[in-house]
């Protein structure tokens, strides 16, 4: 398999396969959607998965069209009050805020964290009304959830 990514990709096979709803094979893009996999898989509140198989339309500040937004995850969860589904979005904590302007960035660097930011805001918007219409819930996780 050739890199054309510096992030850590590849196919993920769940240990516990029967939870898992989605299509095969499971690819994660990064190594922290890797770790999310992993915590789903083992997780025993978890009680289903699903990777990638909720598409929504946003629209992009970027352009003013119509794009697809292929969600990183889908759960359902045992909690305390009942059972709960929730849309996942699997981000960096630097990327789960708004950008800051620093003098150690380059112009060109902030720019393209102020775009990042707002294409991410239209996704999330844009799933957070999905959810609220389907009875889900919408949540951000970084690598500091997933300790």
């Amino acid at each position: 398999m050739k890199r054309t990514s510096p992030y850590k990709q590849g196919l993920y096979s769940p240990e516990n396969p029967n939870k898992y709803r989605g299509t095969h094979p499971i690819v994660y893009r990064s190594g922290l959607e890797l770790s999310f996999f992993r915590w789903c898989d083992r997780n025993e509140t978890i009680l289903e998965w699903g990777s990638e198989s909720v598409v929504l339309p946003y629209i992009s500040p970027k352009d003013g069209k119509t794009h697809r937004y292929f969600v990183d995850g889908v759960i359902k969860m045992q909690t305390p009050s009942g059972v709960k589904k929730y849309l996942i979005e699997v981000k960096p904590s630097t990327q789960a805020v708004p950008p800051t302007a620093s003098k150690n960035k380059k112009r060109s660097t902030i720019l393209y964290e102020q775009i990042q930011w707002a294409v991410n805001t239209q996704k999330w918007e844009s799933a957070k009304a999905w959810c609220k219409k389907n009875g889900y819930h919408f949540a951000v996780i970084t690598e500091k959830d997933l300790r």
